[in-house]
């Protein structure tokens, strides 16, 4: 199981880069990474399907922290986030 994420500042209509992202099981840190600056991370993560937190920390005068607790299978799963200073998207990706 794979996971990737794309991070886009709709506000501006450009890309967000250096956003941290972080995969977590439990309590565990699975994996974590910066979005480059094309607002992606090709690959955050190759493991097992199951549950998973996915964190984003974007750049935001109101948002601290953005997480999404999500149900992987197997195959590749992408996860973007679309945000602003005070709203906030994400959808399954292809």
């Amino acid at each position: 199981m794979t996971v990737s994420t794309h991070v886009l500042d709709t506000e501006r209509g450009i890309p967000a880069a250096g956003v941290r992202v972080e995969l977590w099981r439990g309590d565990e840190l699975v994996a974590s990474g910066h979005t480059d600056a094309d607002g992606r991370i090709r690959q955050l993560a190759d493991t097992d399907p199951g549950t998973y937190r996915l964190v984003f920390h974007p750049v935001s005068p109101f948002f601290r922290r953005v997480e999404l607790e999500l149900d992987l299978g197997a195959g590749h799963h992408h996860v973007p986030l679309l945000v602003s200073s005070f709203a906030c998207a994400t959808y399954r990706g292809s």
